[in-house]
């Protein structure tokens, strides 16, 4: 999944892609890169990040998910019912919801859903970074809002356990480290941790944190390390080294299997 942040404000690259014509763009770019899904989001949801009205975000998707639509599937990152449905009729068919409350319209839609978790708001989640265990707290809240999701009728759910969102760096090196557990409940998983700021302290030096467009290396390794521990879908800024890593795991992958299987057979 690659990232189209249509805002004057996102963490990253918030400004670059502001305008219809860059965003799209950028989108194309993207999917000549190899991106399966182009998500287009137009309300940064960093830490601390100011809300924005329902007419100005549509004002910056629609546009953008009307002609990326025909060339690729397009995901809305939104929190708000009325984008996602301004949306899913502009062409999105997956609600990427940081809110993990839009199901009912994915289910009247007949679109897919991501799930994903987070407590409080952009702009309070920081102050709900406690847990006791935050592995465990993580899954059974996404595991309850996946079933309930798919029993009341949307047929495609995805979990995401919100890295960067009211978390620490050491909850995110913990969700990180523990992901299998999550891939195990059967609910694909989706990670997104790019360019993220607990990277930036991580490859800081005595100058500070990395700034967010020299995080690359943190980022091409946590989603490499998603893959490989069963993560379906990897949101990313930096399409074509993600797609290299995974052509790589892919390909390890494969050789494993049919070393595995020759062995078998002796």
């Amino acid at each position: 999944m690659g990232v189209v942040n249509v805002t004057p404000d996102s963490f990253s690259d918030g400004g670059k892609w502001s305008t219809s014509d860059r965003a799209v763009a950028h989108g194309l770019d993207l999917i000549a890169e190899g991106a399966d899904i182009v998500d287009v989001g137009g309300e940064s949801t960093r830490p601390g990040a100011a809300p924005v009205d329902e007419a100005e975000e549509q004002r910056r998707v629609l546009p953008v998910i009307q002609e990326l639509a025909p060339r690729v599937r397009v995901s809305v990152d939104t929190r708000k019912a009325s984008v996602a449905e301004a949306a899913i009729e502009a062409g999105a068919t997956l609600l990427n919801d940081t809110s993990a409350t839009l199901w009912p319209v994915a289910a009247a839609a007949g679109v897919g859903w991501i799930a994903m978790h987070m407590r409080g708001e952009p702009a309070t989640m920081n102050t709900f970074a406690h847990y006791d265990d935050v592995v465990a707290e993580v899954r059974e809240h996404l595991v309850a809002l996946a079933e309930r999701a798919a029993g009341r009728g949307v047929r495609e759910v995805w979990i995401d356990p919100g890295i960067g969102f009211a978390k620490n760096a050491d909850h995110n090196l913990a969700l990180l480290a523990q992901l299998a557990s999550l891939v195990a409940t059967g609910w694909p998983v989706v990670v997104g941790t790019s360019r993220k700021s607990f990277i930036g302290r991580l490859l800081g030096g005595p100058d500070g944190d990395a700034a967010p467009d020299d995080r690359l290396e943190g980022s091409l390794a946590t989603a490499a390390w998603a893959m490989t521990q069963g993560a379906a879908m990897v949101r990313v800024h930096d399409v074509t080294p993600t797609v290299y890593a995974a052509r790589l795991i892919g390909e390890g992958a494969a050789r494993h299997r049919a070393a595995t299987s020759e062995t078998g057979k002796r």
